[in-house]
This record gives structure tokens, C-alpha cells and sequence, in this order.
């Protein structure tokens, strides 16, 4: 998962080319986008840990500036951990919610909401430019089942969503951390799975992918035991790539240089005798 919550600068007022980075100064302390996604939603309202994300510094073109302006206070959600979501409210129908973790630019998110228009998205990301971008291929697609929320995924889980309240999660190519000292960075461990798994209805799908074979392993691993959730391969090996997940860009450059994809597909089993708040997360 990629971020930008580093807070650089604000969109010029001077008209842009469609295209074109912003940059511009701003007063010290000025927020980059005075109706937009914030800088670090959740502040120091909770501990400190190991992050699967890297903070890294990254441009926004006009166009993702105007779709984050115009769309966020529409479309968007700040992970705050300061209160409960009703995910009725925030998308305006009772449909299923798929939350999907690290979505890159988003167009592989807003293709898979648009085949599945019955299927509400929470896509969840810290990269600036990727959720100006998302928000604008909703807004261009007429995606009104696509919410973009800002911040970090565990928060989210933890403080902000209610018991069974997701119908699936999605994590695709999400940072493999290579080095074997950043393996505990890794998002797919117990912990998170043991958190994921109290929101998630039975029958939840879980799906993931990524195109470095040791995570893989380590994923299927995992998961496979992990007694919340059960694969639906009964070979319990890798899944082959199944139709709804489009060909992403980075996915085919992974592939021309010879990179080996794998997806996972788990479902939710029956719940056991726990309770959420027994999963931290932490």
C-alpha cells in the first residue's frame, strides 16, 4: 500500500493543463487540500506499531487536485478512528461492501466496480495521487458504488467497522517487503487476519494476489491455517486468476520481466466462539 501522507503542496488557483503536476508553495501549515483527504486523519490517537506502508512522497496532477477537491467531501472518508461507520449511511443502500486494501492508481478498483455495480467498494489507500485519480474515474464511470477512504486499513478495521459488516476483502500486490528483517511488515500475518475476520460475514471472500512468489507461499501459508478461513481450492494451493480481477499495468509489467502471479481465494467460515474485541490487530 503506497502513501502520501506526507502533507506537500496545495493546488495552484492558476489554471492547469490536464496533465500537468501541481506545484506550487504554500504557507506553512496550510492543509494541501482544504476540502480533501487530511494529512494523517487518525493523528497520535493511537499507539504507535510496525506499518505496512512506506510514506513516500509523490506528484498530483490537476486533474486528480480537481476530482480530490470537487469529489472528496462526496466520495471520500479520513480514517480517524474517532467513531463507528454505518456503512448503509455512507454509501446509500444496503447493498454487500467489499473493502479492498492498497489500490494503487485505481483502475483495476474502478473496472471491477463497474462489472459488479450490485457490489459496494470501500477502497482503502494513504497514495494521494491514486485516490484523486480512483475518485475521478468514478465521477467519469458514474461509479456511485465506489467510496474512497484515506488512512490507515487496521484502524479502520479495528475502531471504525461493526461485526460482520463486510461481504469481502480484497489485497492486491501489496508491499512484499523482500528483506527478511521487513518480513513483520508485511500486512498478511495472523493478527490482521484475526481482525479481518471479525468484520467479515461467513462466506466472505478473501482475495489476494501478488507477484512475489516467497509472499505468496508465506500468504497460503497463513491463511491455510488460520482456522477463520478455509481455501476454496480444495488442492489448497493458489487460485488460478479468476475473471473479475482485470489485468492490472503493474500486474503486465510483472509479467514481462518474468514474474510469477498468484492469487488466493479464502472464505470466512462460520464464526467460532470469540469475541471481535478478543483481535486487536496490534
Amino acid at each position: 500500500m503506497s502513501d502520501s501522507l506526507n502533507a506537500p503542496e496545495a493546488p495552484s488557483p492558476v489554471p492547469h493543463t490536464p496533465g500537468v503536476s501541481v506545484r506550487h508553495t504554500r504557507a506553512k501549515g496550510e492543509p494541501r487540500f482544504p476540502d480533501g483527504p487530511k494529512a494523517d486523519p487518525a493523528g497520535s490517537h493511537f499507539e504507535r506499531r510496525i506499518r505496512s506502508f512506506q510514506p513516500r512522497r509523490s506528484r498530483v496532477t490537476a486533474g486528480q487536485a480537481d476530482a480530490l477537491q470537487r469529489l472528496w467531501p462526496k466520495w471520500g472518508l479520513d480514517i480517524d478512528g474517532q467513531r463507528v461507520i454505518d456503512l448503509g449511511e455512507l454509501f446509500g443502500n444496503d447493498k454487500p461492501v467489499v473493502l479492498e486494501i492498497g489500490f494503487g492508481m485505481g483502475e483495476a478498483t474502478a473496472q471491477m466496480a463497474a462489472a459488479d455495480p450490485d457490489t459496494n467498494v470501500l477502497a482503502v489507500d494513504v497514495h494521494t495521487p491514486g485516490q484523486g485519480n480512483l475518485l475521478g474515474l468514478a465521477d467519469q464511470n458514474g461509479l456511485a458504488n465506489v467510496r474512497v477512504a484515506n488512512g490507515d486499513a487496521i484502524i479502520l478495521l479495528r475502531e471504525m467497522l461493526t461485526p460482520d459488516s463486510l461481504d469481502g476483502l480484497r489485497v492486491y500486490f501489496p508491499d512484499p517487503w523482500p528483506k527478511k528483517r521487513h518480513h513483520k511488515r508485511r500486512l498478511i500475518q495472523p493478527e490482521f487476519l484475526s481482525l479481518a475476520a471479525t468484520r467479515l460475514r461467513p462466506g466472505a471472500l478473501v482475495h489476494c494476489a501478488t507477484d512475489w512468489e516467497p509472499y505468496a507461499e508465506q500468504m497460503l501459508e497463513v491463511l491455510g491455517a488460520h482456522p477463520d478461513f478455509e481455501n476454496t481450492q480444495e488442492d489448497g494451493c493458489f487460485a488460478p486468476r479468476p475473471e473479475f480481477r482485470p489485468l492490472t499495468r503493474f500486474e503486465g509489467q510483472g509479467l514481462d520481466k518474468g514474474h510469477v502471479v498468484n492469487d488466493l481465494l479464502f472464505r470466512r467460515v462460520p464464526h467460532q466462539d470469540r469475541s471481535p474485541e478478543s483481535h486487536q490487530g496490534r
